[in-house]
């Protein structure tokens, strides 16, 4: 099981609640692709489909860069 250090997350200069959120949006995302392909299977069996957990694909994807998120520090 692959962990996220804190001190990864302060590097993108977010604390872990900011980017729980991010990761959770993102996640969701992902769920909504794997779920349609999932319906597309039955009409082409050979679609591979990701078998990692969606949030620790977000969050991975997070720290690598791949996911956009602009802050509002506006309170």
């Amino acid at each position: 099981m692959n962990k996220v250090k804190i001190e990864e997350l302060k590097k993108l200069g977010l604390n872990r609640y900011e980017a729980v959120i991010i990761a959770s949006k993102h996640a969701r995302t992902l769920n909504t692709k794997r779920i349609r392909m999932l319906e597309r299977m039955t009409e082409d069996p050979d679609i591979q489909i990701d078998s990692r957990k969606v949030s620790m694909t977000a969050l991975l994807e997070l720290l690598d860069g791949k996911v956009k998120f602009k802050r509002s520090d506006s309170m």
